[in-house]
């Protein structure tokens, strides 16, 4: 486990957060690791810290550009693990949202995916090996209130991860979601911080009291995450899929 040499990888929502953990890992672990991502800039700056090995600017939500990006890859090579990370998560109350943050949810975390499998997938059936992981998260697996958007598409990640398990089952190929708890991430703590300055209190004591109301005492960390990737990636886990790996410090059995 975790000898990626001659592996050709793609991380989606590579330059930052959970993504970047991730790419670091394979990138660690010998794999020739490709990040895409919005920034350029943050992609570049994670290249240059060698946690990937090349970079390509896309938003997952244009749907040519994307396509544009994975093809540009795929050019150069095989492609033997796909990482689906990329997403930002929407809340509110049902009732407020006229449609337009679920179709952006879907479209960020259903659509997107299956578009990059159904790019990366027929060269890795030719070849009889290849690892797909979509980072879904325990909204994927319980309800959160006010949190009906992210929640649904999240659930429908891990329905279209378990359905393309099962239709590839005796290819070579595995199909996992990974779900993770509250991660300490860009995304995480801002939250925290925005919803400190609603209130009109300190982030750094909201902060820990959420910390405090985990299993654990603390958020799962990013590189945590990256490790369950590691293992799925690899031989030991070629027995594996379909299968939802969740990495939350206990919330999801509290």
């Amino acid at each position: 486990m975790g000898d990626c040499s001659g592996r050709r990888a793609i991380v989606t929502g590579g330059s930052r957060g959970i993504g970047r953990a991730i790419a670091r890992a394979l990138t660690r672990a010998g794999a020739e690791t490709i990040i895409l991502g919005r920034s350029q800039v943050s992609l570049d700056e994670a290249v240059h810290a060698g946690d990937a090995s090349a970079a390509r600017a896309a938003d997952i939500t244009d749907g040519p550009a994307l396509r544009r990006a994975l093809e540009h890859v795929l050019s150069d090579g095989q492609v033997d693990i796909l990482v689906n990370n990329a997403g930002s998560a929407a809340s509110g109350p049902f009732l407020k949202d006229d449609g337009a943050a679920l179709a952006s949810m879907l479209t960020q975390h259903v659509a997107a995916p299956a578009e990059a499998v159904r790019l990366v997938l027929p060269g890795m059936l030719a070849t009889g090996r290849g690892r797909i992981v979509n980072i879904a998260s325990t909204a994927a697996l319980k309800g959160y209130a006010f949190m009906s958007a992210y929640g649904s598409a999240k659930h429908a990640m891990l329905g279209l991860t378990r359905c393309l398990a099962l239709e590839h089952a005796r290819t070579g190929v595995t199909i996992n979601a990974i779900c993770p708890g509250f991660t300490e991430t860009e995304l995480v703590l801002g939250g925290v911080q925005q919803r400190a300055a609603k209130l009109g209190r300190e982030a750094a004591d909201m902060l820990a009291e959420f910390k405090n109301s985990k299993p654990m005492g603390r958020l799962v960390q990013p590189d945590e995450v990256a490790a369950a990737v590691l293992w799925l990636v690899s031989d030991a886990a070629a027995a594996v899929t379909g299968q939802a790996i969740v990495v939350d410090g206990g919330e999801t059995i509290a």
